[in-house]
C-alpha cells in the first residue's frame, strides 16, 4: 500500500523526529487510542522518521502486557519514556518531556486523546515544536460543558491540526464545538491482518461444546462500552438459545458491575467474563456472532478486529460505526440501549447461517481494502511532512 514515491525530508536530510503522547500503557489503561499510537509509530518509515512516545502515566509495577508492550517497542526502533503523572492537574509531571522537547529537536508532536490534546498544545507552543497534532478518537459529545471550549479555544488554536477518526467526530466538531473545519484532519484507523486463529482451542479451553452457539466483544470494561445491554440481551436470547455462551474479553474498571449483573440475573452459565487475553485471533474465531454494544464510539479496533476475521457483526449505530459497517451489507445495526434489538439481531444471524456467511465475507473484503494499517499510515506519513513543511 506504501507508494514508491516518497515526498523530500526536511531540509537537513535526516529523519523527522515524531513524538508521540499517550496516557498509559498496558492492562491497566491502554485502551485503542493507546494501541492506535503504538501501531502507528511501529509502521513509520524508518528512514524518514525517527520514533519516540512518551506515557503520561507510570506503568503498574509488574504488569506483563505493559512490559511486553514496551519491550517490542524498543526492539523496532522506537524510544519510550515514562512521565510520573499522579492525577489529572499534576503539571509538574510534564516537565521532563518539557526540558525533552526544548532541548531536543523534534519535529512533530503527536498527542492521543483530550487530556494529552490539552497538555500537548500548550507544551507543544512552549517549545516551539513545529507541527502540533492533537488526535480525537471517541468521546459522546454530551456532559461536559468545560470540554468543548478547550477543545475549540486551547487545542484547536493552539495545535497544528486536530486528527478525527471519522466523519460523524468531524461533523459534530464542528456543529457542535463550533471548530473550524480547516482545523480537522479526517484520519481513519487501521489495522493489520489478522492471523489464523484456533476457535476450536478456544472452546475447549472455556468447556464450551462444540456445536453451542456462541457470540462475544473485545473491549476495554468501560461503561461506553454499554455491556450492560448485551447482558440484558443475554437473558433475551437465552430463552431460544439455552445453550448460548457469551464471551467478554477484556478488563477495566466495568468489570465488577458487569459480573454483578450476570449474577443478578442468574446467566453465570451463559456469560463468560474471561479477563485480557492475548490470544485475540483464537477468541474471534471461537465466535458465531461478534457484537458491539458501545453507547458511543469513533471507528473502534474492534469492529474492524470483528470484520478482518470474517464475522457476522451486530453494533450500534453510534459514531462512526456506521461509516465502516453498512446495515444489511457488512452487519446488522441497531440503535443504542435497546437490549430487544440486540437480541433479535443476534438471533437472526445465529438462526440464518447464509446471510451470516455472506454479511462476515463482506465485512472482511471491506476492512481489508479500506481500513489497513498501511493505507493509514501512508496518509499519516504525508500529514507529518506537510505540516512539518508548512512552518519552515
Amino acid at each position: 500500500m506504501i507508494r514508491e514515491h516518497r515526498p523530500p525530508k526536511a531540509s537537513s536530510d535526516r529523519p523527522l523526529k515524531v513524538v508521540a503522547l499517550v496516557r498509559e500503557i498496558g492492562q491497566a489503561g491502554g485502551g485503542g487510542a493507546e494501541r492506535v499510537a503504538r501501531d502507528q509509530l511501529v509502521e513509520l518509515d524508518p528512514e524518514r522518521f525517527e520514533r519516540v512516545l512518551f506515557v503520561s502515566r507510570p506503568p503498574t509495577p509488574g504488569d506483563p502486557t505493559g512490559e511486553a508492550v514496551v519491550a517490542d517497542l524498543r526492539s523496532r526502533g522506537v524510544a519510550v519514556h515514562f512521565l510520573r503523572r499522579r492525577f489529572k492537574y499534576d503539571a509538574l509531571a510534564w516537565w521532563p518531556m518539557f526540558r525533552a522537547l526544548r532541548r531536543e529537536r523534534t519535529d512533530v508532536l503527536h498527542a492521543h486523546s483530550f487530556g494529552q490534546n490539552a497538555w500537548a498544545s500548550v507544551i507543544g507552543r512552549l517549545t516551539r515544536v513545529p507541527a502540533v497534532i492533537a488526535h480525537e478518537h471517541n468521546w459522546a459529545f454530551t456532559g461536559r460543558a468545560l470540554r468543548p471550549v478547550i477543545d475549540r479555544e486551547l487545542i484547536a488554536r493552539w495545535a497544528s491540526a486536530m486528527v478525527v477518526v471519522s466523519r460523524e467526530a468531524r461533523r459534530r466538531m464542528i456543529e457542535v464545538e463550533r471548530i473550524a473545519p480547516e482545523r480537522l484532519v479526517f484520519l481513519p484507523n487501521g489495522i493489520r491482518a489478522l492471523p489464523a486463529g484456533d476457535g476450536g482451542a478456544v472452546r475447549a479451553e472455556l468447556g464450551i461444546d462444540p456445536g453451542d452457539p456462541v457470540i462475544g466483544t473485545v473491549c476495554i470494561l468501560r461503561t461506553e462500552k454499554a455491556l450492560d445491554v448485551l447482558v440484558r440481551a443475554t437473558a433475551l436470547l437465552v430463552k431460544d438459545f439455552p445453550r448460548l455462551r457469551v464471551l467478554i474479553v477484556g478488563e477495566g474498571e466495568e468489570r465488577a458491575r458487569v459480573q454483578a449483573l450476570v449474577e443478578q440475573l442468574g446467566l453465570q452459565e451463559n456469560v463468560i467474563l474471561t479477563g485480557a487475553r492475548t490470544d485475540v485471533p483464537s477468541v474471534l474465531a471461537a465466535l458465531d456472532v461478534a457484537v458491539l454494544s458501545s453507547d458511543y464510539e469513533g471507528i473502534p479496533l474492534s469492529l474492524l478486529e470483528f470484520m478482518d476475521a470474517g464475522k457476522p457483526i451486530v453494533a450500534t449505530k453510534v459514531g462512526g460505526v456506521p461509516e465502516v459497517v453498512e446495515d444489511g451489507v457488512h452487519g446488522l445495526l441497531v440503535p443504542p440501549r435497546d437490549e430487544s434489538a440486540l437480541a433479535d439481531a443476534v438471533g437472526r444471524l445465529l438462526l440464518d447461517t447464509e446471510l451470516a456467511s455472506r454479511l462476515g465475507a463482506q465485512a472482511r473484503e471491506r476492512c481489508r481494502t479500506e481500513f489497513s494499517l498501511d493505507r493509514t499510515v501512508e496518509r499519516l506519513q504525508e500529514l507529518y511532512e506537510r505540516l512539518h513543511s508548512a512552518r519552515w
